[in-house]
């Protein structure tokens, strides 16, 4: 019997003896279910057929015929009970397993059959599960709705001989929370179902079975999961989905129920035992018939503490009387109904003290909310009948802020926690908070992998993983690229979350962080867009919500708050450049939102307000109402002198033309940058161009210098043509106190193409007599408007040719 994993497949291309046609010249073989068997199995044997269409272009039929595929499950289908009769399904494989399929080729399984791949499962989710690896090994994968994973047609399919299984999964109940879902997940589901209904919830339940989960909390903020449609309930037992209700939800009752049904009585055990019981009992009476893990004790309203003191009486009895009410309505013992007693916060604080509840409730240990394991059972810990479980985080609401709109999470950090709780025995319930669901699409299958066979995976190994996914959503041709892309963005991402980065999360003048990993950023951006731009056209809306989307974002917030910073330090020292700063955070914030309307085109529209989750602009724990700008400050650049004074190194001194040591204005005219004009960063020039130049405008930079002498003092200006009858534009230029030179860029100008025009800059050169090393005054006065400056370059010797100018000198 093989093991299924990615390399070990048994749907292949190539055909060789032995090998069962699956899709023949397009056509799919006949696919046949009883209709005797659950109808989860039906729905999911349904949803196969509707995989092989979007494979093949054509549905497989539902007779029987030479080659099929053969779908049931033991006890539960003629077509599987009659196999093990005959002898050609071995029963001890599955009789008595939970959750476990095995798929292989079967020789003559029916009249009129010569050869079929048979799926036979032990339980319906075994079945269910065989059913959904067929599907992804053909080429579906479980992302092709929720992450819209192209999916790539094919013509020949074969099966390879053999006994193929994936055996049990080692933790009983895998699955996930909807949490902290308003925004994004509660505008989409009520844009795109019109709330958290049922249609909505079949798209949950589907993908977390092709995930080979099977365990819910629902969405809850505002919601209520069996109230908001009853269709919701019996939906989920019948396609084999475990509900249960958040840590803080006792009795199978949403906290919006008691909104609408308390009766306006408190949320408090002690002044109102009557109307919490009644409202419990109503609880466990809507659920007895299904399948689901009852959430015991309880939390304050609103998932605060119960109250300031510990009350580990009450609590116990609050246990106590739940119980009693669940055999009441189920006229079983209490332990027939699986129970789950949540940990979370102070919660731990009551077992840590001493609290106990029956040995058959599970006790579900929790992270801090941000990833990091707060208790395990001891590794000596007696067994107990309920077993250990864990809710994990990867979406959290709470101090110091929240963490909602990206996947912050590293799967490695994921294995390393989630290892020690199942070395430490916690293999009953693995449930994580995923928020929108949307965001967390890569760690939410590595979770669900990773609970299905923990063992499966190490440090060395991990990787791997992620390389197999990205071939399951982009091909394996582009798979490896995806891979380091998502693994580092993700290590970037978890080292602050986007709503914790702030300008003062970095230092700016220490060992050029911040700068750093802002240029980390902008590499792995293009680094993104050169793979996108390489896909195949299909898979670029599914490349952008998967990696470039959550890139591009960080990478523009990055952006953002490191201009601020710039903005501020700048600013400080009243210089020029914090303008240009300042402008950059405005550019930044108004990108954010267009980078979330873009997202909002994806797919033909189809994830509307998914990405609505504000991130900019936290003043506390919890998100502002809409993104708030950081402030910023504006310089004023006439008559400012700064700090700043250039260094000689190498025999020359560069400067950028904005970097003045002070610009003065007279009359009306000013100094003003040009943003990005040039070769290089930007340029200066004089304003108003009608404006009479008076004698006092002037530029001036500071330079301290080794050397002593001779100097050639380069300005470089754009190729601006003698517009004014043939005159010439003209500046004069000094050192320090020592007579002007006059300069003409272009008086000599006729009409002809110059070298300076192609080069797109002229360089005017003068001679200046520097009679000491130290400090010097290099000072412009313009005589005529339309010179635009972009560098000052003094030479002693040491400047060599280039195109662009040296790059800018240090500063003292």
């Amino acid at each position: 019997m093989a093991q299924i994993n990615e390399s070990n497949r048994f749907v292949t291309d190539d055909v060789q003896d032995g090998y069962l046609p699956l899709v023949i010249q397009s056509q799919p073989i006949p696919v046949v279910v009883s209709t005797e068997d659950w109808v989860g199995v039906q729905r999911a044997v349904h949803n196969l057929r509707e995989d092989f269409q979007r494979v093949t272009s054509h549905t497989p039929s539902n007779a029987a015929a030479k080659y099929s595929v053969i779908i049931g499950t033991l006890g539960h289908s003629p077509l599987i009970d009659n196999l093990v009769q005959d002898r050609k399904i071995d029963p001890a494989a599955l009789s008595g397993k939970n959750e476990k399929f095995l798929i292989q080729l079967i020789a003559h399984p029916m009249d009129g059959v010569d050869s079929a791949l048979v799926i036979a499962g032990s339980d319906k989710r075994g079945t269910i599960y065989g059913t959904y690896e067929l599907s992804a090994q053909i080429g579906v994968s479980p992302w092709y709705y929720w992450a819209d994973a192209p999916i790539a047609k094919k013509q020949e399919l074969y099966v390879k001989p053999g006994v193929y299984t994936q055996g049990e999964p080692a933790v009983r109940y895998r699955g996930i929370f909807l949490n902290d879902e308003y925004p994004g997940l509660t505008r989409w589901a009520n844009h795109t179902f019109g709330g958290y209904n049922s249609e909505f919830y079949e798209k949950v339940f589907e993908l977390i079975l092709r995930l080979k989960g099977n365990f819910l909390w629902p969405a809850m903020w505002g919601s209520a999961f069996y109230d908001d449609d009853p269709k919701n309930g019996a939906l989920a037992d019948e396609m084999g989905i475990v509900m249960s209700t958040s840590h803080h939800e006792p009795m199978a009752r949403a906290q919006a129920e008691w909104k609408r049904y308390g009766n306006g009585g408190a949320w408090d055990y002690a002044q109102n035992k009557k109307g919490l019981q009644e409202f419990w009992k109503g609880g466990v009476q809507r659920t007895k018939d299904w399948e689901t893990i009852v959430t015991m004790a309880m939390r304050g309203d609103g998932d605060e503490p119960m109250s300031d003191n510990q009350n580990i009486s009450l609590l116990q009895d609050i246990v106590r009387d739940q119980r009693k009410i669940i055999t009441q309505v189920t006229n079983k013992k209490a332990a027939a109904t699986p129970q789950v007693w949540a940990l979370y916060k102070e919660v731990q604080d009551y077992y840590d003290s001493g609290m106990q509840v029956p040995d058959d409730v599970t006790l579900l240990f929790c992270d801090d909310n941000w990833g990091n394991v707060r208790k395990v059972p001891p590794l000596d810990h007696k067994p107990r009948a309920g077993g250990y479980g864990m809710y994990y985080h990867f979406d959290y609401v709470g101090a110091p802020r929240n963490s909602k709109w990206l996947n912050v999470s590293q799967v490695s950090r994921v294995w390393e926690q989630m290892n020690i709780a199942y070395e430490h025995g916690v293999d009953r319930i693995w449930v994580v908070n995923v928020g929108d669901l949307k965001p967390m699409e890569y760690p939410i299958s590595f979770f669900l992998d990773m609970a299905w066979d923990p063992t499966r995976y190490q440090p060395a190994n991990l990787y791997q993983h992620t390389v197999d996914w990205c071939a399951q959503q982009f091909g394996s041709t582009y798979a490896e690229e995806a891979a380091r892309l998502i693994d580092t963005y993700t290590k970037y991402n978890h080292r602050v979350t986007p709503e914790l980065l702030n300008h003062r999360t970095y230092s700016l003048e220490h060992y050029q962080e911040f700068e750093t990993v802002t240029m980390d950023y902008q590499k792995l951006l293009m680094d993104a867009f050169r793979l996108y731009n390489k896909l195949p056209s299909a898979y670029r809306d599914s490349f952008d919500q998967l990696v470039l989307f959550p890139i591009q974002g960080m990478s523009n917030l990055y952006d953002l708050y490191f201009a601020k910073a710039k903005n501020d330090f700048y600013a400080d020292k009243q210089d020029v450049q914090a303008n240009y700063w300042a402008d950059q955070v405005k550019e930044s914030f108004v990108r954010d939102s267009l980078l979330t309307l873009h997202f909002n085109t994806l797919s033909d529209g189809k994830w509307q307000h998914m990405m609505d989750q504000v991130r900019i602009g936290y003043r506390s724990w919890n998100n502002p109402p809409h993104s708030i700008m950081p402030s910023v400050r504006y310089v004023d650049s006439t008559g400012v002198a700064s700090s700043k004074i250039f260094l000689e190194q190498d025999g020359h001194i560069s400067i950028e033309a904005r970097n003045f040591f002070r610009a003065q204005g007279a009359g009306n005219v000013t100094w003003e940058e040009i943003p990005n004009l040039g070769k290089t960063v930007s340029a200066i020039t004089t304003l108003p161009i009608t404006a009479a130049i008076a004698d006092g405008v002037s530029v001036e930079y500071k330079i301290k210098t080794e050397s002593t002498g001779q100097a050639k003092i380069h300005v470089l200006t754009s190729p601006t043509l003698n517009f004014n009858a043939n005159k010439g534009l003209r500046y004069a230029i000094s050192v320090d106190d020592a007579e002007e030179v006059m300069v003409n860029i272009n008086g000599h100008y006729r009409g002809e193409l110059g070298k300076w025009q192609a080069e797109r800059i002229i360089d005017n050169v003068t001679e200046h007599h520097m009679a000491h090393a130290g400090e010097h005054t290099i000072r412009i006065r313009p005589l005529d408007h339309g010179i635009v400056i972009q560098k000052i370059m003094i030479d002693f010797g040491g400047l060599l040719p280039s195109y662009l100018g040296a790059p800018q000198s240090k500063q003292q």
